[in-house]
């Protein structure tokens, strides 16, 4: 059920921004999410949609491979998500860090959390795949709470 749900959704968008948690949790392999992320990044790769997330998302994803030391898992990881096809990475300038700040003044949420939105509303995004359900406080994005599927 949560995959059909899944993929009517994804079917109905053509540019969908992705939280940092989607990647940590195919990157994981996390039992629980992995079949909607592994649906999620297969359908990214057959180009069926446009992906697209802010270089936080990369920050935040090569923090505990550096604090472990682990040089080679974040070379590993900057290599295959710096490839990953149909996935825009989309730096912070002025126009976000000012939509973030509006974000994070009305919608009370934090710093890396109004980025992340205001990546997906600057970039055109028409959906937003996260598993935080804070973002559904933004009426600016369609947003989709992982756990809801399951």
């Amino acid at each position: 059920m949560a995959l059909a749900q899944l993929r009517t959704f994804l079917r109905a968008h053509r540019r969908v921004a992705l939280d940092t948690c989607i990647f940590i949790y195919q990157w994981e392999a996390n039992p629980r999410y992995s079949p909607l992320t592994d649906y999620i990044f297969s359908t990214l790769e057959q180009s069926h949609f446009v992906a697209l997330t802010s270089t936080i998302t990369l920050t935040e994803l090569l923090v505990h491979p550096y604090r472990n030391q682990d040089t080679v898992r974040a070379n590993e990881l900057l290599g295959m998500l710096s490839t990953f096809p149909h996935l825009e990475w989309i730096s912070p300038d002025l126009e976000i860090a000012v939509r973030a700040a509006e974000i994070r003044a009305h919608h009370r949420l934090q710093t890396p959390d109004a980025i992340q939105a205001a990546t997906a509303i600057h970039s055109r995004a028409t959906a937003f795949i996260t598993n935080d359900p804070i973002f559904t406080r933004i009426p600016d994005l369609q947003t989709v709470v992982l756990d809801r599927f399951l």
